[in-house]
């Protein structure tokens, strides 16, 4: 079987080579405010900042995320029931509880920010798949 497909300006296409051109439209028709939107939240919650010393154990640095969230929402609750994590949290699987609403935003915004990207990603292979699959003939069909 010599099956070979076309797509755009691109002609004799393997499927493998097709799948990838798919991948790529998809990709380029995701992208928008949603994924700089995404993207800025995950850069804005790295902890590149450098901070004063902190107990063992405790994410080192801090994020932009993080201090305009102390700065501009400093409200403390009267007990720990904001669940939190940081990185260092997620290396031990530990979820940390907080009272400061801002603090809680600040390592929030990344978490945003991943699960934004995650959807993207999986809804551009979704796409990029159902797109594959109904150009290609059945024997060369993902799933």
């Amino acid at each position: 079987m010599n099956n070979t497909y076309s797509f755009g300006i691109h002609a004799n296409l393997s499927p493998n080579e097709l799948l990838f051109y798919i991948f790529i439209d998809e990709t380029c028709k995701e992208f928008g405010v949603d994924d700089v939107s995404a993207a800025a939240a995950v850069l804005a919650g790295q902890n590149w900042i450098p901070t004063r010393a902190k107990p063992m154990g405790a994410t080192k640095g801090t994020s932009v995320a993080s201090i305009m969230g102390r700065r501009y929402l400093n409200y403390d609750l009267k007990r720990k029931i904001l669940p939190t994590v940081t990185n260092e949290s997620l290396k031990s699987l530990r979820i940390l509880m907080t009272k400061n609403i801002g603090k809680f935003v600040g390592r929030a915004v990344p978490v945003v920010g991943w699960v934004v990207l995650a959807y993207n990603a999986a809804s551009i292979s979704r796409r990029s798949i159902a797109n594959y699959n109904h150009r290609v003939k059945p024997e060369d069909r993902v799933f």
